[in-house]
C-alpha cells in the first residue's frame, strides 16, 4: 500500500472517491459565506476531510479574501487560525492523492496567505508539482509557474524545465493570460531566439484578437522589462490598448505602467498626458498611504508646480502613516523632483538593510544642507559595502564627499571615519571591476553611475575593464554600451569602432529610435570611425522612412545629433520644422521632467540655427530670436578672473581695451568670449557702436552669406574663444562636436575664429606675461 501511495496515488484515489454531486460535505463547504463558517465546518469534520475537501476549503478561504478590497483583507487572521493550521497539516498528508489541478490550486492559495517558502507544505507541493510537470495542463502550468515566481524561483532547473515545456507547446497556447504569465515566469532562463519567438507570439495575439485584458497586456510589457529589451513594435501595440482603455486604469495600474515605461526608456506622449490627467483627477481620493505613495511617485515628476506643492503638503501630513518602503518611494521621487525634506527621509534610514535602499536614502540625505553623518549612518554604510554594486558604491562616495566638504574638521583628518569609509568604498569598487567577467552585468551596474568620484577614481579602470570585455559587445547590448560612453565623454576609439562595425552589420535588428543612442557618441565626441560614412548612411537609411516611430522630443534630439556630425537629412528636417510637429512637441514638453524639457527646447533652437546656417536652401525660417534674447538675459555677465586676465592682455596687444569687446552675442545667439576687428592691413579698429555685433545677417539669392553692414572693405571680425576642459573629450585634447560646430558656424557668420585651449594657456611654456602676449599675437595676427 505504501508503494502504491508513493508511486501510483491516482489508482487508490480513483477506487475510493465519490462524485462531487453526491458529496454532502463538499456541498456544505460550497454553501459557506465567510471564513468562520468554513473553519467551523473544518473543526467539526476534520477526520472526514478528503484531499478534495481540503483543497476546496483552502481555495474557498482565498476566494473570500479576493472579493474584499485590498485594505480590508484579513489574511493574517486566516493564516494564524488554528483550523487553518489543521488544513495545512491535512493537505501535506494528502498531497499524493491530489489531482494536478487541486495540487496547483492548493499551492497558489497557500502562497496568497503569505505562507513562507521554506514551510514544509510549500516545499512538498513544489516538489510534487515538479514531478508531475510534464503532465500539467497549460492553465495549471501557468498557475504553477506563477507560484514559482511568487517564491522568487527565477533561475532554477525547475524554471528551465517549465521553459522547455513552453517552448515545445508554444504554438498551442492561445490564451493570453496563460501566455503572459508564462512569459514573465520564464523570462530569466530563455535564449534570445526563444525570447524573440515569445515576442512574436504576443504581437500576433494583439493583432488578431478583438479583446485582450489590460492585465495580460501589462504582463507583455513587464516581460520586455524583465529581458531588458525595449521592443518598439510590441510596446506600441500594448500602449494602444492602454490608451483605448484609459478610463479603466486606476492609480495602481497607471503607476505600474509608467514605471515599466521608465525602465524601458519608452516615453509615449499620448499616454503620459492621459496618465497625468487621470492621476491629477484622482489626487483628492488618495487617502490611503499605499495608494498615495504610488500616485506621488507617478505624478510628482511630471506635475505642474501647484500640483507638486499640493503633493508635498499631503506627503508631510501623511508622513507618520508611511512605512519605510513607502517613505523610500517618496524620498526617491523627491530627489527626481529636486525637492528636499529631511523629516521624510530620516524616517527609514536607520531601519533599512537593503544596499540599494540605504544608498538611495544616503544620496538624498547628502542633498540636505544641514544634515551630517552620525555614527549610526557610518556604521550602516560600512556594514553593507561588500554587498554593494558599483552604482551603490558611487552613491555612497558622492554622499561622503559632500559631507567632508561641509565638515571643516574632516578635511583636516583624512584618516578619520570619513576618510576610512571613502577608502573602503574605493577598494570595494576596484575589486568589483577587476573581478568582473560579464559585460552585460557590468553595463547594468554602470547604467546610473555618474559624478566626480567615478570620473576621478574609477573611470580609467572602468574603460580598461570594458576593453578587456570588448569581445562580448553584440547588437543586443551595444545600445547600453553606447549610452555609457556618451555619459562619460571618454573617447575610446577601439570601442567606438566596434560599435560602428556591429551597427553596420546588424542595423536591421535595432529598433528605429534606438539609432539615436548609436549615433550620439560619434556626434558628441566628434569621431568618425573607419567606415564613418557607411555607418551614418546605414543608420539614416534605417530610420528615414519610420520617423513617426520617434517621440517628438527624441526626434529633435536625433536631428541635433545629426547636425553635430554635419548630416542634415531633408526628411528629418522637414519632419521637425512644420507647424503640426511643433504643436505636438509643445504638448509633449508639458509631460517631461523640467531638466529634459529645458534641454529639448535648447536643442530645438540649436538645430534651427544649424539648419539656417548650413542648409539655407531648405528655407527653414529662424524663429528663435525671442528665445535667444531670453537666454542672453539669463546669462551671467560677470567676467571670470581668467577672462579679465585675457582681456587686459588683449588691450595691451591691440592698443586699448576699447579694441576688444567682451561677452559678445552674435546673430543666431552664439556667445563668444572676445571679439575684435582688424582692417585689411591687420590694424585693430575701435568699437564705437556698442550694438554693432547685433546687426542683421544677409543672404544672397543662392544662400551665400553676404556679411553684415558697417565693416570697412577688407576688414575681418575675430572671435577669440577660451576652451575649457568641457570642450574636449575626457581623456584627450580631441575637440567635441559642439565646439567644432560652433567654430564652423562662426566662420559662416564671417568670423575668423581664434581658439585658446586650456591646456595650452595653462602649460608650463606659458607661465609669464610675455609668453601669454606672444601666444595671443601669433594666434590673432600670424594665423589670419
Amino acid at each position: 500500500m505504501l508503494h502504491l501511495r508513493r508511486f501510483n496515488p491516482f489508482a487508490l484515489r480513483h477506487c475510493c472517491c465519490r462524485t462531487w454531486s453526491s458529496d454532502p460535505l463538499l456541498c456544505q463547504l460550497n454553501n459557506c459565506t465567510n471564513e468562520d463558517e468554513v473553519f467551523d465546518l473544518v473543526g467539526k469534520n476534520k477526520t472526514k476531510l478528503s484531499e478534495n475537501h481540503v483543497g476546496s476549503a483552502v481555495q474557498l478561504l482565498w476566494q473570500f479574501q479576493k472579493k474584499k478590497p485590498e485594505l480590508l483583507r484579513n489574511t493574517d487572521y486566516v493564516k494564524n487560525h488554528s483550523q487553518f493550521l489543521i488544513l495545512r497539516i491535512l493537505a501535506e498528508n494528502k498531497i499524493a492523492y491530489m489531482d494536478n489541478e487541486t495540487l496547483v490550486d492548493m499551492l497558489y492559495s497557500i502562497l496568497r496567505f503569505r505562507v513562507e517558502a521554506h514551510d514544509s507544505l510549500v516545499q512538498e507541493l513544489v516538489m510534487e508539482g515538479w514531478r508531475r510537470l510534464d503532465g500539467l495542463s497549460l492553465p495549471a502550468l501557468s498557475k504553477f509557474a506563477l507560484c514559482l515566481q511568487d517564491q522568487q524561483i527565477y533561475n532554477s532547473p525547475l524554471t528551465g524545465h517549465v521553459a522547455d515545456i513552453v517552448s515545445r507547446n508554444l504554438d498551442s497556447i492561445q490564451d493570453t493570460r496563460i501566455l503572459s504569465v508564462l512569459m514573465i515566469s520564464i523570462s530569466s532562463v530563455i535564449s534570445q531566439n526563444f525570447r524573440d519567438q515569445l515576442i512574436q507570439k504576443a504581437e500576433f495575439a494583439l493583432e488578431t484578437m478583438e479583446f485582450v485584458p489590460m492585465n495580460h497586456v501589462r504582463r507583455f510589457v513587464q516581460f520586455l522589462r524583465n529581458v531588458k529589451l525595449p521592443h518598439r513594435p510590441l510596446l506600441y501595440k500594448c500602449n494602444k490598448v492602454f490608451i483605448q482603455n484609459a478610463n479603466y486604469l486606476d492609480v495602481e495600474h497607471l503607476a505600474i505602467i509608467l514605471g515599466l515605461y521608465q525602465s524601458l526608456q519608452f516615453n509615449n506622449t499620448e499616454f503620459r498626458l492621459i496618465a497625468k490627467q487621470r492621476l491629477t483627477e484622482m489626487m483628492d481620493d488618495c487617502n490611503n498611504p499605499l495608494i498615495f505613495t504610488r500616485l506621488f511617485a507617478s505624478l510628482g515628476p511630471m506635475a505642474a508646480p501647484e500640483v507638486r506643492e499640493q503633493l508635498m503638503e499631503t506627503a508631510l501630513l501623511m508622513s507618520d502613516e508611511l512605512d519605510h518602503l513607502q517613505v523610500l518611494a517618496v524620498a526617491e521621487t523627491m530627489q527626481e523632483m529636486d525637492c528636499r525634506n529631511s523629516l521624510l527621509i530620516q524616517k527609514s534610514l536607520q531601519i533599512n538593510v537593503i544596499p540599494a535602499d540605504v544608498s538611495m536614502l544616503t544620496r538624498v540625505l547628502s542633498m540636505l544642507p544641514l544634515f551630517f553623518m552620525d555614527d549610526v549612518v557610518v556604521a550602516r554604510i560600512n556594514a553593507i559595502l561588500p554587498q554593494c554594486n558599483l552604482s551603490d558604491l558611487s552613491s555612497f562616495a558622492a554622499a561622503v564627499i559632500k559631507w567632508v566638504r561641509r565638515d571643516q574638521s574632516c578635511q583636516q583628518s583624512p584618516s578619520g571615519p570619513y576618510g576610512q569609509l571613502l577608502q573602503k568604498i574605493n577598494d570595494c569598487a576596484f575589486q568589483r571591476l577587476q573581478k568582473t567577467n560579464n559585460l552585460d552585468l557590468l553595463l547594468e551596474e554602470l547604467k546610473y553611475i555618474s559624478g566626480e568620484w567615478f570620473e576621478e577614481m574609477l573611470l580609467e579602470e572602468t574603460m580598461r575593464t570594458l576593453q578587456r570585455l570588448m569581445d562580448q559587445v553584440t547588437w543586443t547590448n551595444m545600445l547600453e554600451f553606447s549610452s555609457f560612453i556618451i555619459k562619460t565623454n571618454y573617447l575610446c576609439t577601439p570601442l567606438l569602432d566596434k560599435i560602428a562595425a556591429i551597427s553596420i552589420e546588424h542595423i536591421d535588428r535595432i529598433y528605429n529610435s534606438g539609432t539615436y543612442s548609436l549615433l550620439l557618441p560619434f556626434a558628441v565626441l566628434n569621431y568618425d570611425p573607419p567606415q564613418g560614412e557607411k555607418f551614418f548612411e546605414a543608420c539614416i537609411g534605417h530610420f528615414n522612412s519610420r520617423l513617426d516611430c520617434f517621440e517628438p522630443h527624441l526626434l529633435v534630439l536625433l536631428g541635433f545629433a545629426l547636425a553635430l556630425a554635419e548630416y542634415f537629412p531633408e526628411t528629418v528636417i522637414k519632419a521637425i520644422f512644420n507647424v503640426e510637429f511643433l504643436a505636438k512637441l509643445d504638448t509633449q514638453l508639458g509631460t517631461l521632467p523640467d531638466a529634459l524639457n529645458r534641454r529639448v527646447r535648447l536643442r530645438l533652437m540649436e538645430l534651427n540655427r544649424a539648419v539656417c546656417l548650413e542648409c539655407p536652401e531648405l528655407q527653414i525660417p529662424w524663429f528663435h530670436e525671442h528665445y535667444s534674447q531670453q537666454l542672453q538675459k539669463k546669462s551671467n555677465g560677470n567676467l571670470s578672473a581668467l577672462q579679465q586676465q585675457i582681456h587686459r592682455l588683449l588691450g595691451e596687444i591691440l592698443g586699448g581695451s576699447h579694441f576688444a569687446k567682451v561677452s559678445v552675442f552674435t546673430p543666431y545667439c552664439y556667445g563668444i568670449d572676445f571679439e575684435c576687428i582688424l582692417d585689411k592691413n591687420k590694424k585693430p579698429l575701435p568699437y564705437m557702436d556698442q550694438h554693432a555685433d547685433l546687426e542683421t545677417v544677409h543672404w544672397g539669392q543662392v544662400g551665400q552669406f553676404l556679411g553684415r553692414r558697417g565693416l570697412p572693405p577688407g576688414a575681418q571680425r575675430i572671435a577669440i574663444e577660451f576652451l575649457d576642459s568641457k570642450a574636449f573629450c575626457k581623456n584627450s585634447n580631441h575637440q567635441k562636436g559642439e565646439t567644432a560646430m560652433k567654430k564652423r558656424h562662426l566662420e559662416i557668420l564671417g568670423y575668423q575664429v581664434v581658439q585658446i585651449p586650456h591646456f595650452e594657456w595653462n602649460s608650463m611654456e606659458l607661465s609669464s606675461k610675455d609668453a601669454w602676449m606672444e601666444y595671443l599675437k601669433i594666434k590673432i595676427f600670424e594665423k589670419l
